[in-house]
């Protein structure tokens, strides 16, 4: 009866050596399962972005056909034709300023005025000396033609009759002189009352009134710029210079447009009126300056705008966005809408951009629905749907 308790015992003992000796052969197979079936599953394919039956929503226009015009776009710098900083012309005490800061002044209204009174005192002083020569020129010229009488009596000698000639020319100089200090005492007492040179709009006092003002200041009283009209210096690629060139051969001025920074508001419309004799070599672009009348004072010298000169105009094209035109190894693409609501891409051949739009020459026509938005979840074939019109049921 012992013998068979003593072989459970020595089995139960013997348990855990087993387990012990088939646990890593178990965990080995598991793990050889679980990857199986993980290769399993990824051999499968995953959905498609775009499961049959199901429409991607897309923006879509239609494409039009007509005449697109073909600009180059460059930044520019809106400058005045002429600036003019006033400056006082003589020294003294700036009595007044005439002028407002901002207003526009016309050529030869005035802007402000220097004491006048040491002036007047010049002019009086050159006129007074001016009357005491010409005083005695009078008298040495009676002098003279007393000693012309003299002489041919043969009372004086020839001698004293030049002397008294020499002398009349001495005043005669004296006089010439004394008119040029008049001249100059008037000319500064004109000085005194400062003139605007040119027409335009004037910028920010520099000088209050109170202030001593000289010749020799550099900054000046104020700054004039005129606005109308104004100048557009802007670059564009040297690359497009002959296309220019071609153009404006034709006769006629090229047509410039000024833009915002954001190129969503145009400021002005003007003409192309100059084009730089050379290359800048360190942007690869030539200046160009353009003229604009500016009546209603959209543009503002030093303004950043955006210049948008045409070059020429392309007739008879399809017009669509730019946002529609895709592009491939193979060329230019867009997706096209058909009637069943399925899409098709349609390779197409461009002939110039323009912004927003594209013309194309080749590959659609007027009238067809192209897709604007959407395009990055599109196949050829794929289901689409539509906005719909504001105010739709359903």
């Amino acid at each position: 009866m012992d013998a068979p308790e003593s072989n459970f015992t020595q089995a139960a003992a013997d348990r855990p050596t087993l387990l012990r000796g088939w646990r890593p052969w178990a965990i080995a197979a598991a793990a050889a399962v679980l990857g199986l079936v993980l290769f399993a599953r990824s051999g499968k394919k995953e959905p498609a972005a775009n499961p049959a039956g199901r429409a991607v929503p897309v923006t879509v226009v239609l494409a039009r056909k007509g005449d697109m015009a073909v600009s180059l776009t460059g930044l520019g710098t809106v400058t005045s034709l002429n600036s003019v900083t006033v400056k006082s012309r003589v020294d003294g005490q700036l009595l007044r300023v005439a002028f407002t800061e901002g207003q526009m002044v016309r050529q030869g209204e005035l802007l402000a005025e220097i004491d006048p009174r040491p002036f007047q005192v010049q002019l009086m002083q050159a006129e007074g000396q001016f009357a005491k020569d010409r005083a005695a020129r009078d008298n040495a010229v009676a002098d003279l033609k007393r000693l012309q009488a003299l002489v041919q009596q043969g009372i004086v000698s020839r001698q004293q009759l030049d002397t008294q000639t020499t002398s009349v020319a001495q005043f005669e100089a004296a006089l010439m002189a004394d008119q040029a200090q008049v001249e100059s005492a008037k000319l500064n007492l004109t000085y005194s009352r400062i003139t605007a040179p040119i027409s335009g709009r004037a910028g920010l006092r520099l000088v209050d009134a109170g202030n001593m003002v000289r010749a020799t200041d550099a900054n000046g009283l104020a700054t004039i710029a005129p606005i109308q009209p104004i100048n557009v210096v802007f670059a564009v690629p040297a690359d497009n210079i002959q296309q220019v060139l071609a153009q404006s051969t034709k006769g006629g001025k090229l047509p410039v447009e000024a833009w915002d920074r954001d190129l969503k508001t145009r400021l002005a419309a003007g003409t192309l009126a100059a084009i730089d004799n050379q290359v800048d070599p360190t942007t690869g672009t030539v200046r160009m300056k353009a003229l604009f009348p500016n009546d209603d004072h959209s543009l503002f010298p030093n303004q950043f705008v955006n210049a948008r000169l045409r070059v020429d105009t392309l007739c008879g094209v399809v017009i669509v966005p730019t946002a529609a035109v895709q592009r491939s190894p193979q060329g230019s693409f867009v997706y096209v809408v058909k009637t069943d609501g399925t899409v098709d891409l349609r390779t197409i051949e461009v002939q110039g951009t323009d912004g927003d739009d594209t013309a194309v020459i080749k590959g659609l026509v007027g009238g067809e629905t192209i897709v604007t938005d959407g395009l990055e979840k599109l196949r050829p074939g794929s289901k689409v749907s539509l906005p719909k019109a504001p105010g739709a049921k359903g």
